[in-house]
């Protein structure tokens, strides 16, 4: 992954942003910080990255000024991470990445893994990001966002199977 402070070979901002956040463990540590996440042992167990690679990206990501390091143990010395203005700014992208793999990704059995409602309203937003009842653009601190049963049995099998090594 280059860094910000690296030249960079291209002006396009697409290779620019993959350079950044271009691979798996990179969106996924993302994906659980914006799902609240803030802790190592919680971005390992729900991304199931190797804690080689989860410091990997987490310092990368910090590098590239996506998360920041806050101490919350002075001993043993244990830090949270916490999004930037930075990152909270790349989550329409994942919000589209959502959007698209619950559309191209899934059988329709399975049912949408993450349910968003608008918290003015309280209407569903479906996939969108545009409240279909009041017709307000929303963000991520705009909606209320619930796991299906589905995908909170998934978490919690990935919590157990971790506390259990």
């Amino acid at each position: 992954m280059a860094r910000v402070a690296e030249k960079v070979s291209t002006v396009c901002p697409v290779a620019r942003s993959l350079d950044i956040v271009g691979d798996r463990w990179t969106v996924l540590v993302l994906r659980e910080m914006y799902m609240g996440a803030s802790r190592f042992e919680e971005l390992q167990i729900q991304t199931e990255a190797t804690p080689q690679m989860l410091a990997g990206r987490l310092k990368a990501l910090e590098a590239d000024g996506m998360v920041e390091r806050h101490p919350y143990s002075e001993k043993p010395l244990r830090y949270e991470y916490r999004l930037t203005e930075k990152a909270r700014a790349f989550y329409p992208v994942i919000y589209a990445l959502r959007q698209w793999g619950e559309t191209w990704c899934k059988d329709a059995s399975e049912g949408v893994a993450v349910g968003f409602v608008h918290r003015e309203c309280g209407h569903d937003v479906g996939l969108g990001n545009v409240c279909p009842n009041c017709g307000v653009p929303v963000e991520r601190e705009d909606l209320e966002a619930t796991l299906s049963s589905r995908y909170k049995r998934e978490r919690e099998e990935r919590r157990a199977a971790f506390k259990g090594k």
